[in-house]
């Protein structure tokens, strides 16, 4: 999910395991812990050249449970080799650290599998992505709620049996509406297939996962042999509209699928994608189907698409950059939401 997202946990992380014994730097320690995955970003544009690899890197192998044992003891000890000195000699144990790094990490990749992006939780050794599409990767009903406690607490004493009820509140609150999400999802799921085949619409695979920001507003994919037919549903929408399904072309044969590169792309998409020829010669958009259309009357508005080529002897991806939404485009968002 977003960082600030992730720093709330790793802070409640940090909090459960060391608060009562030095305060608010378990907080800060944590938030440290629950930040550090994310690093694979950057660490990724580090160690490819390719574009296209490098957005491969994100969520792998720093996001599994391997990274976090290891990591949890590399930081661990070197914290504690760095805390425990003078006057603080003896109120923490090595053993401590270890742990509030290894449940600030691990936090981290179980909560991103959550979403639809997938997590590697078992990298190296699979490079299999655990994805339960349940939750946006930004949602401020899990997030605010939990931060406004973590705030709150912050003002208590360590020793204070106020803390630990805040702790316990943000961390039942947003686990709590995680279910929620998940039942939502069991649900919407329900509805999108029941339209699917009121349509009578024939489909190898399907999937659902809300828009941004809500979990009201869902998109929902369903893929045959030569199309997909995508469309979204609100929670709040009348039951005798009917669901639109918008009907896109793969177009898979327009680029060689048996290259690396493209192998790579559509590992990244589930499968999920389609293409189309870009104004330059020899140049595609790479349409992620996983996530949902800017316009769900208009089946070219991906949110998630690139432009790829060759060059020499490897195809490359332009940097994505997610075009802001019109006024419109917003306003046919809420409207959507609220089930107009």
């Amino acid at each position: 999910m977003d960082s600030l997202t992730q720093i709330v946990l790793g802070a409640a992380c940090g909090e459960a395991v060391l608060g009562k014994k030095i305060g608010n730097k378990a907080l800060f320690f944590g938030a440290l812990g629950g930040t550090l995955p994310d690093l694979d970003v950057f660490v990724g544009k580090w160690l490819f050249h390719n574009e296209i690899q490098s957005m491969a890197f994100h969520r792998g192998f720093m996001h599994s449970i391997a990274f976090a044992i290891l990591g949890s003891y590399v930081l661990g000890y070197f914290l504690f080799w760095c805390y425990n000195r003078n006057s603080r000699l003896g109120t923490t144990t090595r053993k401590d650290w270890v742990k509030l790094f290894f449940w600030a990490i691990f936090t981290h990749p179980i909560l991103d599998s959550f979403t639809a992006y997938g997590t590697q939780l078992f990298a190296p050794f699979s490079n299999y992505r655990v994805a339960f599409n349940n939750i946006s990767v930004v949602d401020p009903l899990y997030t605010i709620p939990f931060f406004l406690c973590l705030t709150v607490l912050m003002f208590f004493r360590r020793s204070s049996k106020g803390r630990r009820l805040l702790l316990k509140l943000g961390i039942a609150t947003s686990s709590v509406y995680m279910v929620f999400t998940l039942l939502n999802k069991m649900y919407v799921d329900h509805q999108l297939k029941s339209s699917l085949q009121n349509e009578a619409i024939t489909y190898t695979r399907f999937r659902s996962q809300p828009t941004i920001l809500n979990n009201i507003l869902w998109y929902g994919i369903a893929e045959s042999d030569s199309v997909y037919y995508v469309a979204l549903y609100s929670i709040f929408d009348q039951k005798s509209s009917p669901i639109i399904w918008q009907k896109i072309s793969k177009n898979h044969d327009l680029i060689p699928l048996e290259d690396k590169d493209i192998q790579t792309l559509i590992w990244f998409s589930d499968g999920f994608y389609s293409i189309s020829k870009a104004a330059n010669k020899g140049t595609y958009i790479f349409k992620d189907l996983r996530y949902p259309l800017m316009d769900e009357k208009d089946p070219n508005s991906s949110v998630f698409s690139f432009t790829i080529k060759k060059d020499n002897e490897r195809w490359i991806a332009a940097p994505f950059y997610p075009k802001n939404p019109s006024e419109k485009e917003l306003a046919n968002f809420w409207n959507r939401i609220k089930g107009i």
